[in-house]
């Protein structure tokens, strides 16, 4: 998979939440949008990179993520692990929770993840 530039997390996140858009609405839903033609440049290279599926049956080119939130952020995650904690993961978990703390229904989920994994490896 090619991992997505920062630009193109912005853009994927847009289509992840909202689902198939147009390049219109895809510039409409940016925080920070800039010029219509940098999104559709962007739009065009992410589909020429296989991140962006492109339906041109209509007038207006409907765009669509071509990969899952999930599958990036795992990517994402285990490069990240590899370059920044050496593979540790209690390192890169106690580093995330330091900078952020948890609410107390994410400690929950932590917690459920923590037994799930536990039962697992016994």
């Amino acid at each position: 998979m090619n991992k997505p530039t920062d630009a193109e997390l912005i853009i994927l996140a847009v289509l992840w939440e909202r689902g198939p858009q147009t390049v219109r609405a895809i510039h409409e839903g940016l925080a920070h949008p800039g010029a219509y033609t940098t999104t559709l440049k962007q739009l065009q290279i992410m589909f020429e990179k296989g991140l962006v599926l492109r339906d041109e049956s209509a007038r207006s080119h409907i765009y669509r993520a071509a990969i899952k939130r999930d599958q990036v952020q795992r990517t994402l995650l285990r490069d990240l692990l590899g370059k920044a904690f050496s593979g540790s993961t209690s390192g890169m978990v106690m580093r995330a929770l330091s900078l952020s703390p948890a609410s107390r229904e994410e400690i929950a989920e932590i917690r459920e993840l923590l037994d799930r994994i536990e039962e697992q490896s016994e």
